[in-house]
Formats: structure tokens, C-alpha cells, sequence
């Protein structure tokens, strides 16, 4: 199967660092776009920025910063059709069916969650959201 349209979702992790690396090797062998995306989750902040109104901004420079690594990295990795996507809201609803469907992705990579067995029984992991929702291939990266 080729794929031409890969998104990767990045949130700085150790996990999501292995995805990348990942994705890399697949868009190089594809000849694929990469849109390297990261959700902000404005849920996590909502009540605590009426305490500190900064935290939106700090989120989104983080959000900058960090695809702008990603960037670099993929360029030096030889990957040059890149997009970056920062969107705000759930991870979970944003990756598998707001970004995949506005770029008509034909894969979805993403890193493993380590939340524990009482956190993803409470509220369910962004990986397993992103298999259960999608509508193109996923690949979830250990």
C-alpha cells in the first residue's frame, strides 16, 4: 500500500518521539507529506487560566516550538514535504477526524500512551480514540 498523506501527532513524549522516527522512515519510502500535528488540549487549562491568562500562550509557544523541532529534524532526515498543523481542543476528536479528514490522510501515526490501567479504563486513551475513529490506516508506535 503507498500512502501519500501521513499525519503524525507529536505532544514532546518519549512515545511520540518514536513515532516520529517512525514516520519519518514511512513518508521517505512513500515519497509522503508529512503533517506533523500537535493538539492543544485547551480542556486541561480552561478553568485554571482565569487564575493565569498566560497559560493559553505558553501552550501555543510550546506548540510552536516543538513542531519547529520536529521540522528541523525531518529536513535533516531527508523529509522536505511537510506541513504542521497546531490545533486547539481534543486530541482525541482533532486527529482522527477533524485533521485526517481536512488533509484526506491515508495514515495516522502515533505513540502509545503510558496513562495507567485506572486512567484508560476512566478515560480511554488518545491512541485508542484515534484507532476507534478513524477513517484511514493507524499505526500505533511501543
Amino acid at each position: 500500500m503507498k500512502y501519500n498523506q501521513i499525519i503524525v501527532a507529536v505532544d514532546g513524549s518519549e512515545a511520540s518521539e518514536k513515532a516520529f522516527k517512525q514516520s519519518l522512515d514511512i513518508a521517505k519510502q512513500n515519497g509522503a507529506r508529512l503533517i506533523l500535528t500537535h493538539v492543544v488540549d485547551s480542556r486541561t487549562f480552561a478553568t485554571a487560566e482565569a487564575y493565569d491568562r498566560t497559560l493559553a500562550e505558553r501552550a501555543e509557544e510550546y506548540a510552536k516550538e516543538l513542531l519547529d523541532s520536529y521540522v528541523d529534524n525531518a529536513k535533516e532526515a531527508g523529509v522536505t514535504d511537510l506541513v504542521r498543523v497546531v490545533e486547539y481542543g481534543s486530541p482525541k476528536v482533532k486527529i482522527a477526524k477533524d485533521i485526517a479528514e481536512d488533509f484526506k490522510a491515508d495514515l495516522i501515526i502515533c505513540g502509545a500512551t503510558g496513562m495507567n490501567a485506572v486512567e484508560r479504563f476512566l478515560i480511554g486513551s488518545v491512541s485508542e480514540s484515534i484507532s476507534r475513529y478513524a477513517t484511514c490506516d493507524v499505526l500505533i508506535i511501543r
